[in-house]
Formats: C-alpha cells, sequence, structure tokens
C-alpha cells in the first residue's frame, strides 16, 4: 500500500484514540502493566521477555478454563497462580520489579493471572497482542488468514483502547511471530499489523523472529509503514551465529534481544553482549530467560523454569567479563525501560497526507 493510502487508511483510528479520555491512554515514557500504567523510569530491574503459562495448543486467547472445552486445553487459574507465584516472589527477593509477559493471544495468555501475580507479588508485569504467525502459522486464528492487516490492526488497537475482552485488563506491547527465512506473505501481514497497531497506539513490537534473513525482512516492512527501527525487538536474536548480523541491526536502531540465558549458556549470552558493548552498542541490546513456564495439560504444569539465572549468575558472569555498574544498569534497568515505553504514535492527531 501506498504510504499516501496507508496514512488516510488509519486516520479514523487514529482520530478515535486520540479522543479517548486520559485514564485510557497511555502517556510517552510509560508502561502499561496489567494493573495500569506506571512510568517508565520507575521499572527498576526489569525482564524483557518470560512466560508465566504457555500451551502450543491452546485454542483460545484467554478462554482455556471454559468448563466446555475439552479437558486438555483446561486449567485453574488459582493452581496457575499457586505454582507461578513462588517463581515471581524469588524474581522480586534477587531484585526484579517488571516482568514482560511474552505469550501472545492463542498460545495460553491469561491477563487474569498475570493481574493476580502482579497484585500478590508486587512485579509489575506486562502483557501484549498481536499473534503468533511462527511454527507454521498453525497457533493463528481463522480470521487472521482472511482479513486485512488493517483489520487486525483494528483488533488490536481495540485491545489496547477498551481492554482484553472483559477482563479490563490492558496490553503493553504488540508480540507477533514469524517463521524463519524469508517471510511468508502471511508473517508479512502480521508484521504490517503490528506496525499500524504501533503507529495507532505507541506500543513497542516484540516479534518472535531468530535468524537474521527474517529479521532484516521485518525491518524492511516496518520501514514501509513508516516505523522507526526503534520501535522493534528482535526476539531471539541469539539463534543468529553471525555476530555482524546483530551489529548491523543495532546500528539500523533496533533493538537485539538476547534471551534464552539460562545457567548452560551463560559464557555464550556474555559473548553476545560482549561483543555489541565492543561496537559502542551496548544500548540497542535487551536480555532475558525466555523463562517459566506453566504447560496446560502437564500435571502441575510440568516443570517451571524459574527467573533468577539473570541476576544471580549471569550479570555477575558479566562483571567478571569487565562490564561496570553503569553499564550493568543500562541493561538491566534502562534499556527494558526505552525498549518497552509507550511512545506517541505518529498517526494520533494526524489527518493524513
Amino acid at each position: 500500500m501506498h504510504r499516501r493510502q496507508f496514512l488516510r487508511s488509519t486516520a479514523a483510528a487514529a482520530a478515535s484514540l486520540a479522543g479517548l479520555p486520559a485514564r485510557s491512554r497511555a502517556a510517552a515514557g510509560q508502561l502499561m502493566t496489567v494493573t495500569g500504567p506506571m512510568a517508565a523510569d520507575a521499572a527498576g530491574l526489569m525482564l524483557p521477555h518470560e512466560h508465566i503459562m504457555v500451551s502450543l495448543s491452546v485454542p483460545g486467547p484467554f478462554d482455556a478454563a471454559r468448563p466446555d472445552l475439552p479437558e486438555r486445553y483446561r486449567y485453574d487459574r488459582d493452581e496457575v497462580v499457586r505454582v507461578a507465584l513462588p517463581h515471581v516472589r524469588a524474581a522480586a527477593s534477587a531484585g526484579v520489579r517488571t516482568l514482560a509477559e511474552a505469550t501472545p493471544a492463542f498460545l495460553g495468555r491469561d491477563p487474569l493471572v498475570l493481574k493476580r501475580l502482579s497484585e500478590v507479588s508486587g512485579v509489575r508485569i506486562l502483557t501484549n497482542t498481536g499473534y503468533y504467525g511462527a511454527r507454521d502459522d498453525q497457533h493463528l486464528p481463522p480470521h487472521a488468514r482472511t482479513e486485512s492487516a488493517d483489520a487486525l490492526a483494528a483488533r488490536w488497537t481495540r485491545e489496547f483502547r477498551d481492554g482484553i475482552g472483559d477482563t479490563g485488563v490492558r496490553p503493553g506491547f504488540i508480540k507477533i511471530g514469524v517463521d524463519p527465512g524469508r517471510l511468508s506473505d502471511i508473517d508479512a501481514k502480521l508484521v504490517r499489523a503490528a506496525a499500524r497497531t504501533h503507529r495507532a497506539t505507541g506500543l513497542a513490537i516484540a516479534c518472535h523472529t531468530g535468524p537474521a534473513v527474517a529479521a532484516r525482512d521485518v525491518l524492511s516492512v516496518l520501514e514501509d509503514e513508516g516505523v522507526p527501527p526503534d520501535a522493534w525487538i528482535w526476539v531471539h536474536a541469539q539463534a543468529e551465529s553471525d555476530l555482524e548480523a546483530h551489529v548491523e541491526i543495532a546500528r539500523r536502531g533496533a533493538w537485539v534481544e538476547f534471551d534464552g540465558v539460562g545457567p548452560d549458556s551463560l559464557e555464550r549470552h556474555a559473548a553476545l553482549v560482549l561483543n555489541l558493548r565492543r561496537r559502542g552498542l551496548l544500548a540497542r541490546v535487551l536480555i532475558s530467560h525466555d523463562a517459566g513456564w506453566y504447560r496446560i495439560g502437564e500435571p502441575g504444569g510440568g516443570e517451571f523454569r524459574g527467573f533468577t539465572v539473570l541476576v544471580e549468575e549471569f550479570l555477575p558472569a558479566l562483571r567478571k567479563s569487565g562490564l561496570g555498574e553503569e553499564e550493568i544498569r543500562q541493561l538491566t534497568h534502562e534499556n527494558p525501560a526505552q525498549a518497552y515505553g509507550v511512545r506517541p504514535g505518529s498517526d494520533r492527531g494526524q489527518t493524513g497526507a
């Protein structure tokens, strides 16, 4: 779509957002959490990519507790909270103050579980809007295959405006997923829908991407949509073995996220961070565990991997590698708060061009 046509097509959505009452909008420099907006600079130590609950077979966006669903899709919210709460509290004891929960719709996103965990633990939690097109699009709802990018963006923007379903919980970022390699038509549509949602809401775009071939395609689509690179987070960038690709994407202004931090990956993840630090690009780096998670259908939710390795083991490893306390703070406080801070939507109040 030509840029002029796109601006006209989104003007109505932008105007409707601009006219929302103040309590329904997020200001620039804020994080939108499941318990409401907070100042981004108050986020403290933030984990930018974690999971509380995930199921690769959940049929609905947050409705798997419905009694009419098959047994394998059901879960008890009380049990999920009981299992996850000790891990969230342990993270809080380690110094974590904010957590971005990256489970998208149709894979186990449940804003009510996240809100309860946040209220009980004191950890601020962000949830998301958007759809997951990775794993060969098997987790997309049927309408995602037939609706246009504008229609999908309207759905996601409504979640930001009105809350997810009837929960009253609003998303704090956009989460999409694409397959490795060149973008398929449907994955490119998801990226365009995310771009248009960003333009209307100011929410950051976190995209499950992996290797750099797809990452470059995602950036190209965003640029075509008029979205700045720093509105996009390259999720799972550690899946790309070419260190120069990390440098390339970071220099273009995007966020390069090395998630998957664990006891067995400390050396490799430290090398990834140090590579960008040597190139003067530490300000574009995000680090997280990609951990959790309660697995629907497994007894007791299966094995839950906690959220403390980064603070207790990875940061000490970075210090031993020569990172100073200001650099550690940049990685754990400043970068994630900046990446996820709601920015002024570039279409809000615009009348077309």
